[in-house]
């Protein structure tokens, strides 16, 4: 078992509400916003920021709707700094997959930046 599989064990309940809850903070009332956002969610990483604040909740015992909160705020500003990262670097991939900047050129990629 890899080691991020290990650590997930103890909260691996929390990480699945976590990513419903996460899907459903994307939501938009844009097609172009919400098809990009399906893409982004689809291209997903470790996760590892959230982990990290559901293993900090476990560890003092302090489970709230706020604990959901802080690591989807965490996630989506780090997801948007690497939307706009690509944009700075022109970089054309992002854990293998095109960019969205690759897809959908640099504007739109600086406003969904800006919407997460």
């Amino acid at each position: 078992m890899s080691a991020i599989k290990d650590i997930k064990i103890p909260i691996e309940i929390e990480m699945n509400l976590f990513e419903n809850k996460f899907r459903e903070s994307l939501k938009s009332n844009v097609a172009l916003l919400d098809k990009i956002m399906y893409y982004i969610i689809k291209r997903k990483g470790k996760q590892m920021r959230p982990m990290f604040v559901f293993l900090s909740a476990k560890l003092f015992a302090r489970f709230e709707e706020k604990t959901y909160r802080a690591a989807s705020m965490i996630e989506l500003l780090h997801t948007a700094t690497l939307v706009h990262d690509d944009v700075i670097d022109e970089a054309n991939f992002r854990r293998g997959f095109f960019s969205i900047n690759a897809l959908w050129k640099n504007k739109i990629a600086v406003l969904v930046g800006d919407f997460l």
